[in-house]
């Protein structure tokens, strides 16, 4: 079981998922996150990208974000993140959509958003393809976290974001980026 790290429903407890090939990411590498993005999450619209559990985007509308969007293409996921949704009693302050995030309309106005959360399957090439992802979505303040195997280097520039920091725990890491 995972858990809710911190905010409106800090210590609620998340289902894990029932099938192969999910890797969700750890409570402990999220406090990680959410502890480096601190109070920028408050009031953020955020993307939650292969969202798989939705356990990413959970903790920001946690925290106070004010919007999520969960991307997954696997139907069991975006059926998991509804019913995680459902046991937390959440608001309408999120979308599930199910679609390939390497193929995202262009995003822009309104539905621009302020943080891009990628949590990719673990490859070498992943880390790129994110940012070729996100760079479609538009915000010139946009930042940009990607989750990694620490094994596979991130780039240093890529897509017109830039390197900023890495973080790891254990065989994962987080890169973080912004547009530059």
């Amino acid at each position: 079981m995972m858990r809710v790290v911190a905010g409106e429903w800090r210590g609620r407890t998340l289902r894990s998922p029932s099938w192969e090939g999910l890797r969700p990411t750890s409570d402990r590498l999220r406090e990680t996150l959410f502890n480096i993005l601190g109070p920028a999450i408050r009031g953020a619209r955020v993307l939650d990208a292969y969202a798989g559990t939705g356990a990413i985007g959970i903790e920001a509308l946690s925290r106070g974000a004010a919007w999520v969007s969960f991307v997954d293409n696997d139907r069991r996921a975006a059926a998991l993140v509804e019913a995680h949704h459902a046991s937390l009693g959440a608001d309408r302050r999120y979308a599930i959509i199910r679609a390939d995030v390497r193929h995202l309309p262009d995003a822009g106005g309104d539905a621009a958003f302020d943080l891009a959360i990628f949590d990719p399957p673990y490859a070498a090439d992943a880390a790129a393809a994110a940012l070729d992802a996100a760079a479609r979505l538009a915000g010139a303040e946009l930042r940009v976290v990607i989750e990694h195997a620490k094994r596979h280097a991130p780039p240093d520039r890529h897509a017109g974001f830039a390197l900023a920091r890495t973080v790891t725990a254990g065989d994962s890491a987080l890169s973080f980026y912004e547009r530059g």
